[in-house]
């Protein structure tokens, strides 16, 4: 190889050198670049790294701070939550599922002070043994194990009972206990010693109140029955004086005495009832009674009391409305008394009206009976509306008092409502009179009304000719259920103009605006009207002398059975004597069953003590054609029973040697034992306390009427027990006008 040759060989050599170098330098510098740009991330990466962990750092700091301060709040929320329990009078303990007193205060460890082994960490059952044996629980008469075995039975029932145990010293505790969601057990001891002294206090108090009810009943029973004996006497003697040769001074006394002694037995009644309702001894007594024969009977024997003003009684009973129900018919009628009375008292003029409707519920059984009591009188203040019913209130005040009364008489009537589950309101305007409407819901008696009696087919039209426009309204919608024609009229002469002619009745007020009654009956025959008229009277006992003018003078207001009774009689063209009907019971009775004359008078046996009613008694029947007996008290009305066999007794209950139930006793007992017929026996009595009908009653009397007797109650009895065999016992000029 030539030097040529060597040298290009090197040549290529170090080219290739060159290249090889510059070609790891490419890559060294390359890697360096690598390595530069990781050096950069380990670096920043290194640098988060710090910054987080100085921030973890910061945040550690943080929380531990925070929870220093949790802790440090927990143990004073715990601190003063203890210290709050250590307050607490009662005690306070924690168990826990084991039965492990975990903690308790202080008023829960003091029964069981000195006790060392009593407190956190004792066993409930430990704590029970200790209680029994040491004698800290008063266990009377019990084995201390049965008393342990109990107490621990109690414990560990499902739902622990609070339950009562007494210490030693007198001190009575009610553990009541609760099972946490943990199965921990919080344990409460209530000291209840002064509660247990207050109601044994209460308790000695209601029985002192009790007795002093009684006592107070008990004197209001005395009262009522010492006042109503020489009350008797008073009234009853007034009645028969008013019934003597009188001159009009005398007549005005008479009346006086009357009227003052019936005032006298209303405040009588009125503090009775009051008493027996804030006693809560007032009971309800439901029985079926006719509702609208007793507004009507009210009104009657109201009459006397609108007689001298000129005041029309009305009754507007809703013509498809049952009037037949269940409930307290003396206590309705004493509401409907109260409140068509003070209708009366305050209205001088115009009318009194009792409106009646009601609305069926439960399929017909049972009624919600509304009923009104419009008056036209001096009405009522707006201010004094709601003060009316209020106790021993009156609209007006003391200084210039008009009106007679106790301001009981509405109190008493709205709880009376109140107590049959009704409800009484009033509506009033200062001179244009007053609205009082309660309303109650009653059952409806089962008893099946005869059907109403239809018009002769005779009549074509009715001519009604009344003043008052609220009584035109009622007698229409009366005759318009006979499917009559009816044409109203307001005064005589405009029933004069309508020319009635045959085939129409007449019905005309006895007060018409510009002529009487009567004076039309006059004129209408006159003017050839030959067909039948029928008068309306407010006054008892009206009637028509002359019966050419007038067919039937009717006491208003008129039921419409009587009313519809009345027109089925008439006949065309044929007036006939004038005749007054009443509307009650006995005497509905007494006509049905006239006693035809025999050989005997009806024998009555009267016991009663007490001399003045005695008189009073006898004065009332004299005019009767009666064997009338005296027993003196009990013993001489059995013996007197035993020989003379009565027909009727009045029996006095307050009676010597013998009261008026033990005597009626033996009477019965009689009977029984000689096969004898029930006699009736109707009790005569001044008490009238609530519960006094009963026990008579039950005694075996039949019937019961307080003093003051009123001659009608006595009357309308007699009339009812009239055996057949024995004389005609009223005269005709007397007939019973009931109770």
């Amino acid at each position: 190889m030539t030097d040529v040759d060597i040298l290009a060989k090197e040549r290529r050599a170090r080219m290739a050198a060159e290249r090889l170098l510059e070609l790891k330098q490419v890559e060294l510098a390359d890697a360096n670049r690598k390595l530069s740009a990781h050096a950069l991330s380990l670096t920043d990466e290194i640098v988060e790294q710090r910054e987080e962990a100085e921030a973890l750092k910061e945040e550690k700091s943080q929380v531990l701070d925070e929870l220093e301060t949790a802790n440090t709040a927990l143990v004073i929320a715990e601190r003063r939550l203890w210290d709050s329990v250590e307050t607490i009078e009662d005690g306070f303990a924690v168990f826990d599922a084991d039965e492990i007193m975990i903690a308790a205060n202080s008023a829960f460890l003091l029964p069981f002070d000195g006790i060392e082994a009593v407190g956190p960490g004792i066993a409930y059952a430990d704590m029970l043994h200790l209680a029994a044996e040491e004698g800290i629980v008063d266990i009377g008469d019990r084995a201390r194990a049965d008393w342990v075995r109990d107490m621990l039975g109690r414990w560990r029932g499902d739902s622990i009972a609070p339950s009562v145990v007494r210490l030693w010293n007198g001190v009575s505790i009610k553990l009541v206990d609760r099972r946490a969601r943990d199965g921990d057990t919080v344990s409460l001891a209530l000291n209840i010693t002064d509660t247990i002294r207050n109601e044994e206090r209460l308790k000695d108090a209601r029985h002192r109140a009790e007795a002093a009810n009684r006592a107070k009943s008990a004197f209001l029973a005395n009262m009522s029955h010492e006042i109503r004996t020489p009350m008797n006497g008073v009234v009853g003697m007034a009645d028969l004086l008013a019934e003597t040769e009188l001159d009009e001074e005398q007549r005005l006394f008479v009346d006086t005495i009357k009227s003052s002694g019936e005032a006298l037995l209303v405040l009588i009644n009125d503090v009775l009832d009051y008493s027996k309702i804030e006693a809560e001894k007032l009971t309800l007594h439901p029985d079926p009674f006719d509702l609208e024969r007793a507004i009507h009977e009210i009104l009657m024997l109201l009459r006397p009391s609108a007689q001298g003003k000129d005041i029309d009684l009305l009754v507007d009973f809703d013509m498809f409305l049952p009037t037949n129900y269940i409930g307290d018919a003396g206590r309705i009628r004493q509401v409907l008394t109260n409140l068509i009375g003070n209708a009366i008292k305050f209205t001088t003029d115009g009318h009194v009206l009792v409106r009646v409707v009601g609305l069926p519920m439960e399929d017909g059984a049972a009624q919600r009976v509304h009923i009104t009591i419009e008056d036209t009188g001096i009405g009522i203040p707006p201010e004094m509306v709601g003060h009316i019913f209020g106790e021993f209130n009156q609209v007006e005040d003391e200084r210039n008092r008009k009106f007679e009364g106790t301001g009981l008489g509405l109190a008493i009537t709205r709880r009376l409502v109140e107590l049959m589950g009704g409800e009484i309101w009033v509506d009033s305007e200062v001179g244009n009179g007053s609205s009082f409407g309660f309303h109650l819901t009653l059952p409806v008696a089962e008893t099946e009304e005869p059907p109403l009696q239809p018009a002769p087919g005779w009549i074509d039209r009715a001519l009604v000719v009344d003043g008052q426009a609220v009584n035109r309204q009622i007698v229409e919608k009366q005759l318009a259920m006979q499917k009559l024609d009816v044409l109203a009229r307001r005064t005589g002469a405009e029933a004069l103009a309508a020319a009635p002619k045959a085939g129409d009745i007449v019905l005309a007020d006895s007060q018409l605006p510009d002529m009487t009654g009567e004076e039309l009956a006059a004129a209408l025959r006159k003017a050839g009207f030959a067909g039948p008229i029928l008068m309306f009277s407010g006054i008892v006992g009206q009637g028509k002398s002359d019966a050419d003018d007038c067919t039937r003078v009717l006491q208003k207001p008129l039921r419409r059975r009587e009313l519809f009774a009345e027109i089925a009689r008439l006949e065309s063209g044929a007036p006939v004597q004038t005749v007054t009907p009443t509307m009650t019971t006995a005497q509905e009775a007494s006509d049905a069953s006239p006693v035809a004359a025999e050989d005997r008078a009806m024998r009555i046996l009267a016991a009663e003590d007490n001399k003045t009613n005695r008189l009073v008694f006898g004065k009332l029947v004299k005019a009767l054609d009666i064997e009338l007996t005296f027993a003196t008290n009990g013993r001489e009305a059995v013996e007197a029973f035993r020989g003379q066999q009565p027909d009727l007794i009045f029996m006095d209950i307050s009676m010597p040697e013998v009261d008026g139930k033990e005597a009626t006793r033996q009477i019965r007992s009689i009977e029984a034992d000689q096969g004898l017929a029930h006699t009736t026996i109707v009790a005569l009595t001044a008490h009238a306390m609530d519960g006094d009908d009963k026990g008579i009653l039950a005694a075996g009397l039949d019937h019961y009427l307080t003093k003051p007797l009123k001659k009608n109650a006595i009357f309308a009895r007699i009339a009812e027990e009239v055996p057949p065999g024995c004389r005609a016992v009223f005269p005709e000029e007397l007939t019973p006008t009931g109770t």
